[in-house]
């Protein structure tokens, strides 16, 4: 039983700890049950106070004490057994009697070791003789000096808790406990631990096929997810040669399906020198040059202008292994239809965007850019000869003032008997009348789509669609100003005209090829 001061300390904690009794316990190892603490509380709520003191000696004598402690001593130091013959005490009551009575009957077990010291094939001999006996379990138990409960886990854990039933009420017929009986245990112990290691070997290839899609995984970074049987011989040395430390070369083979003579030669091959070192460095240079928008067809012919000779599938995969990738975004585009203010005129183009010569056919349109800044604006005029931007105006409002410059500026590069037809879009800015005034003074022909059919204006929008997505997705511009963006967005329309190339003219720039035919000044 437990003193004054300790179920006041138990019940003050109890308080503190929000009414846990598991942390009470946790802290004072004590009582052993939360419906003890749950009395003491409601008493000390209902009085403010414990009782001093257990009046315990009222409730059983001295006679009924002893005559219990001695019901245990003579009759196998059950305390169940005690607690059902006597029909008193609590085993709690009966425990305190005997430790204050027997001190040396309970041996403590210390943390973390056992009081059994049997080993494997031990426990396997007494979980045989638990099957085979002629006496009772504790007389098992008792010869190897274990408990009883001992006996039976270990014959349970062996076997199986179906097929170990308890010792029968009357004793079995020994003559029928043969060494057949013995050996066909045995055989069954035998098959358990073959079971038990296939198990085991079952585990430890799951482990491995595991780890080997985990490394794929993190080596290979394929989007579209790791398949084995899809991985070529160079990827399956890859994976294998990063796992060598942990596993064995043929348990990785196995995996993969693979020849170790395939292996053998693909790790050659990928610890050879790389014959494309210098090219690899080739082809960052001119994709750094252009700001990642080079794909692999204008590096091929970059590099054939230098007079390198290479094929454009070799730099398409050298590119795909040096991570090189031109950004792809396509984004909705800024409509500047106002309704019929004017009659619209024929589309005089018709899809033919080809011209001979220059300042033949123009194209222009207006197109948005959106930053965290603000809104731009880009009105430019493109012409079909070699898609060089011929004049454009840059700002911050789509209106007439943005197209009419531009249109002044485009107008004044003209010589007196050039007269190009400027095809646009139905928008509000090419049926102001300003813009058709400017057309009719300087004698140009006047072109224009359908309502929302971009196709008729498709070259035009070929150029916007190319300078967004190698000039302004893909990028953060959050702290980029609006006259900061105007001037990045100017810098990329004359790299545009000056050095971008293009493979329908040859791998040159508009301005280059112009010079090339001695159009303009060299």
């Amino acid at each position: 039983m437990y003193s004054y001061e300790e179920r006041l300390k138990a019940v003050q904690l109890y308080i503190q700890y929000d009414k846990s009794y598991v942390s009470v316990f946790r802290e004072l190892g004590y009582p052993p049950s939360s419906h003890s603490i749950k009395l003491w509380y409601k008493e000390y709520e209902e009085t403010g106070d414990l009782h001093k003191s257990y009046s315990s000696s009222s409730k059983y004598s001295d006679e009924q004490r002893k005559a219990a402690v001695q019901y245990y001593i003579e009759h196998g130091r059950s305390k169940s057994r005690t607690v059902k013959a006597l029909g008193y005490p609590t085993r709690q009551q009966l425990t305190e009697w005997i430790k204050q009575d027997l001190p040396d009957e309970v041996r403590p077990c210390t943390k973390g070791q056992s009081l059994v010291h049997l080993t494997k094939e031990q426990k396997e001999q007494v979980a045989i003789e638990l099957c085979t006996r002629d006496g009772s379990a504790q007389e098992i138990a008792d010869k190897y000096n274990v408990s009883r409960y001992s006996v039976y886990n270990w014959a349970w854990d062996l076997l199986g808790k179906g097929n170990v039933s308890p010792m029968p009420k009357k004793k079995p017929d020994t003559t029928a406990v043969t060494q057949e009986t013995v050996d066909s245990l045995k055989q069954e112990i035998e098959q358990l631990h073959n079971e038990a290691e296939d198990l085991k070997r079952q585990v430890y290839r799951l482990q491995l096929e595991k780890d080997v899609l985990e490394k794929a995984a993190e080596i290979l970074k394929k989007d579209e997810g790791v398949s084995l049987e899809k991985l070529t011989n160079r990827e399956k040395a890859i994976v294998i040669g990063a796992l060598r430390s942990k596993y064995k070369l043929q348990e990785l083979l196995d995996v993969f399906h693979m020849a170790k003579s395939s292996y053998c030669y693909q790790q050659a091959a990928l610890n050879a020198p790389d014959k494309y070192a210098a090219l690899r460095v080739k082809i960052r240079a001119v994709f750094d040059d252009s700001s990642s928008r080079y794909g692999y067809r204008r590096i091929h012919s970059s590099l054939k202008n230098e007079e390198v000779t290479v094929s454009e599938k070799v730099i398409r995969r050298l590119m795909q292994e040096e991570k090189l990738i031109v950004p792809n975004v396509k984004r909705k585009k800024y409509n500047s239809y106002k309704g019929e203010i004017t009659p619209a005129v024929p589309n005089v183009i018709e899809r033919n965007f080809h011209a001979e010569q220059p300042n033949i056919k123009w194209l222009t349109d207006i197109t948005e850019f959106h930053i965290p800044a603000g809104k731009i604006y880009l009105s430019p005029i493109i012409d079909c000869f070699d898609g060089l931007p011929v004049s454009w105006t840059i700002g911050t409002s789509p209106d007439a003032e943005l197209v009419n410059t531009m249109l002044d500026n485009a107008i004044g590069t003209l010589k007196e008997n050039e007269r190009p037809i400027i095809h646009s879009d139905r928008g509000a800015h090419y049926r102001w009348p300003g813009w058709i005034e400017r057309m009719e003074n300087a004698g140009l022909t006047r072109s224009m789509s359908k309502k929302g059919c971009s196709p008729d204006n498709s070259a035009c929008e070929g150029f916007f669609g190319r300078l967004k997505n190698e000039m302004f997705y893909g990028r953060s511009w959050k702290d980029v100003t609006i006259e900061e963006f105007i001037i990045i967005l100017d810098e990329y329309i004359h790299w545009y005209s000056e050095k971008r190339i293009k493979l329908s003219l040859g791998g040159m720039s508009p301005l280059q090829y112009r010079k090339s035919l001695g159009l303009v000044a060299a």
